[in-house]
C-alpha cells in the first residue's frame, strides 16, 4: 500500500493532553473500557499501524502510539515496513520491559511484529511462519471460489507464549487486499483466511502440538462480520470462533469495515472475559476536529497514528 498523503497543515500536538483524552475516552465512553493488566489476566491486541516506517511520524505521535501499546501484554502489529525506522522510534518510547520479535519483510515490504511484556509473558520455543507446502496448495479450496491458492502474500507469523501455566499460540496475519470489491481479490483473501483456519485445525489435532490454545489475529481485510461474507465464512470454516461484538465499532476509522479481528479455537472461549475495539480517533486531537472538520481530522489521524483501530481480548485462564 502506498503511503497516505501527508497533511499540508501544521498542528502542534500536546502529548500530555492527548494521552488524557484517550484515557478518559477509554475509561468513560460506553463500550470502550479496556481492563487493567493484572496478575490474573492477559490482554492481547492486534493493530495495523498504517505504513509504519514509511509515513514520517513525529516524536509526539510515537509517544501517543506507545501509550496505547502499554495497555496490553502482547500486541501483534501489522504493516511494519522493511525500514524499521518506525518500530525503532516506537520502542524508544516504550518501557524497557517490552520485548520485540519480528519477521523478515515479505509482500508489500511488510514485517509482522509482536511486542510483549517480558515481566509477565514468557516466550516459548515455537516461532515461525505458516507456510503451506506447495503440494498442499490444492487442499486450500472453497465452494464457489474459482481461484487457486498459491501461497500467502505475507505468511502469518506464529508465536508461542506462556502466562503462568497457560500456554497459547498466536498467528499474526495481514491478508492480501488487492482491490475493494474485485472478485479475484475477494477470492484470494478468502483462500488465505481458509488456509489459516485449516492450519489451526490441523495444529490442534496433531499429537505433536505444544498447545491447542490457538488464536489468529490481525488484519484479515474482512468487510463484514456476518454469514455470507466470504472471508468471514472461510475463516470460521474449520472451527475458529469469534467473540461476540459488544458494540458496533468498526475496525477502520472510515467506520465501514471489520477488517481487523481476533478469532480463537473453542477451548479458549470460556477463558475470554472481555473484548472490544478501541476507536482512538474518537478521542484524539479534538481541537483539530473543531478547527478543520471531519475529513482533515481523519486525514491527520490516518497519517500520524493509523487508519486502523485496535482490536483486543482479555483472557483469564
Amino acid at each position: 500500500m502506498p503511503p497516505f498523503p501527508k497533511p499540508t497543515f501544521e498542528y502542534v500536538v500536546d502529548v500530555k493532553k492527548e494521552i488524557k483524552h484517550i484515557k478518559k475516552y477509554r475509561d468513560t465512553k460506553l463500550g470502550r473500557a479496556i481492563p487493567k493488566s493484572s496478575s490474573t489476566n492477559i490482554l492481547i491486541a492486534t493493530w495495523n499501524i498504517a505504513n509504519f516506517g514509511v509515513q514520517k511520524r513525529e516524536a509526539e505521535h510515537y509517544k501517543i502510539i506507545a501509550e496505547m501499546v502499554t495497555w496490553f501484554d502482547v500486541i501483534a502489529i501489522q504493516e511494519v515496513n522493511d525500514n524499521l525506522e518506525g518500530l525503532i522510534a516506537l520502542r524508544n518510547e516504550l518501557p524497557t520491559k517490552y520485548g520485540c520479535i519480528y519477521t523478515d519483510a515479505s509482500g508489500n515490504n511488510e514485517r509482522m511484529v509482536y511486542l510483549y511484556n517480558k515481566q509477565k509473558i514468557k516466550l516459548l520455543e515455537e516461532f515461525g511462519e505458516i507456510a503451506v507446502p506447495a503440494e498442499d496448495n490444492t487442499d486450500i479450496k472453497l465452494p464457489g471460489n474459482g481461484s487457486s491458492f498459491s501461497g500467502f502474500s505475507r505468511n502469518p507469523f506464529i508465536g508461542s507464549f506462556r502466562f503462568v501455566n497457560f500456554d497459547f499460540m498466536l498467528a499474526n496475519a495481514h491478508s492480501y487486499f488487492g482491490k475493494e470489491d474485485e472478485t479475484l481479490s475477494m477470492e484470494r483473501r478468502s483462500l488465505e483466511a481458509y488456509a489459516i483456519a485449516r492450519w489451526a485445525d490441523l495444529k490442534r489435532k496433531s499429537k505433536y502440538s505444544q498447545t491447542t490454545n490457538i488464536i489468529a489475529l490481525g488484519d484479515f481485510n474482512m468487510p463484514k462480520v456476518e454469514i455470507g461474507d466470504p472471508i468471514y465464512d472461510a475463516l470460521l470454516a474449520r472451527g475458529f470462533e469469534m467473540p461476540k461484538h459488544s458494540t458496533e465499532i468498526y475496525s477502520n476509522i472510515k467506520n465501514d469495515k471489520h477488517y481487523d479481528q481476533v478469532v480463537f479455537l473453542p477451548g479458549i472461549k470460556s477463558k475470554i472475559t472481555s473484548n472490544g475495539s478501541f476507536d482512538f480517533d474518537g478521542a484524539l486531537f479534538p481541537d483539530l476536529y473543531n478547527d478543520k472538520g471531519d475529513i482533515q481530522h481523519r486525514n491527520y489521524v490516518r497519517y500520524y497514528i493509523s487508519d486502523h483501530r485496535i482490536k483486543w481480548i482479555e483472557i483469564t485462564p
